[in-house]
């Protein structure tokens, strides 16, 4: 999973959405809460969790937290790095100490409107928007840490459960966020016991009310914001203009290139004078090298306005006399006894060329 998020929920509605109707819930340091279309690791966001020493049936906190967790084994010297562990594994966290220690009293409930998950198209990366087709919250399992940084400052830090993707979701990335999907499935993640087995509700979320289209790819950039963030965008054909030039080949070919099978009456005589050609005409070194006995001579091919060598017009003119008339009853048969006709001195005709072959 991406770490980008769309949280623009008032308090009320993330402790609504997690099922808890209690008007007077205790809130924590609520004040450093933004929403925000574009949210990523290291912004704070509205975690619900367990009240210390409340009973396991209930007792809730709205405790804002920074996203990316950071142990409190970690050492006051350190530099933070909250994109190091924005996501955990929910397939190890019963084995990460990091994670195993955090299962028993530290699970929490955070809750967002989307997510967004990009898709390598060719040489860029396509951002899609993902939530719920009612526009109704999704609440994601997660854990949280406290540190106590040099300052004497505790900083609260959570990370979002990740799993495997659903069918649904395969073609645009391998993982997903851990979807609570119902009241039974959030209260028994915040208010269960540590021998609970998670793995029940810990799978994908295979329900198709879960929607996406693709957006601007702006949202790769930190201080993008605003409703423009979700905004639905257009795509590119796939391939649209290979297959534009593939169709226009096509139609060209069929348009002025003749077909060798439906012509075999004159491709042998086309393609030996094309193959020909190619050889006494090359344009890699934009010249032409004809020899006269021992003496060479060089012909340039290119920025001599519109002229051409003569050797190319021999040649054309000679293939030309070569072709014989197309008699739609007859094969085609070149005399052999017709006088061979010669490209300069000491240069092969096409009838010998093709003997030494």
């Amino acid at each position: 999973m991406c770490g980008r998020a769309r949280c623009t929920l008032r308090p009320e509605e993330v402790q609504r959405a997690c099922g808890i109707n209690d008007v007077s819930l205790p809130t924590l340091q609520m004040e450093r809460y933004h929403p925000s279309f574009n949210v990523l690791p290291g912004s704070y966001l509205p975690v619900v969790r367990k009240a210390e020493g409340s009973s396991p049936e209930g007792g809730a906190v709205l405790h804002c937290m920074k996203w990316g967790l950071i142990p409190s084994f970690t050492k006051k010297t350190e530099k933070l790095d909250h994109f190091r562990m924005f996501n955990a594994r929910s397939e190890l966290i019963r084995e990460k100490p990091s994670f195993r220690r955090l299962l028993p009293n530290n699970r929490c409930l955070v809750v967002v409107e989307g997510f967004y998950e990009w898709k390598k198209v060719g040489s860029r990366k396509q951002p899609y928007y993902i939530h719920f087709k009612d526009q109704q919250p999704l609440v994601f399992a997660a854990l949280y840490d406290s540190w106590r940084n040099s300052e004497g400052e505790i900083v609260h830090t959570f990370t979002i459960l990740t799993t495997c993707c659903s069918s649904l979701l395969q073609w645009l990335h391998d993982r997903m966020p851990v979807i609570l999907k119902n009241k039974e499935c959030i209260d028994e993640w915040l208010n269960g016991s540590p021998s609970t087995k998670f793995e029940k509700f810990l799978e994908p979320f295979e329900d198709p009310s879960l929607v996406w289209y693709p957006v601007t790819p702006e949202m790769g950039k930190p201080s993008f914001n605003g409703p423009q963030c979700i905004k639905e965008i257009k795509t590119a054909e796939k391939n649209s203009i290979q297959n534009f030039f593939s169709k226009n080949r096509t139609e060209n070919k069929h348009e002025s290139e003749p077909d060798v099978k439906d012509s075999p009456k004159v491709s042998v005589l086309t393609i030996a004078s094309e193959s020909l050609k190619e050889e006494l005409i090359t344009e890699e070194n934009e010249e032409l090298t004809v020899s006269k006995g021992a003496k060479s001579e060089v012909y340039p091919l290119r920025n001599k306005g519109d002229e051409k060598c003569s050797t190319k017009r021999d040649f054309e003119q000679f293939a030309t006399d070569l072709k014989p008339p197309i008699n739609n009853s007859e094969k085609v048969h070149i005399d052999s006894s017709k006088k061979k006709r010669n490209v300069g001195d000491g240069q092969s005709t096409l009838l010998s060329y093709f003997g030494r072959k």
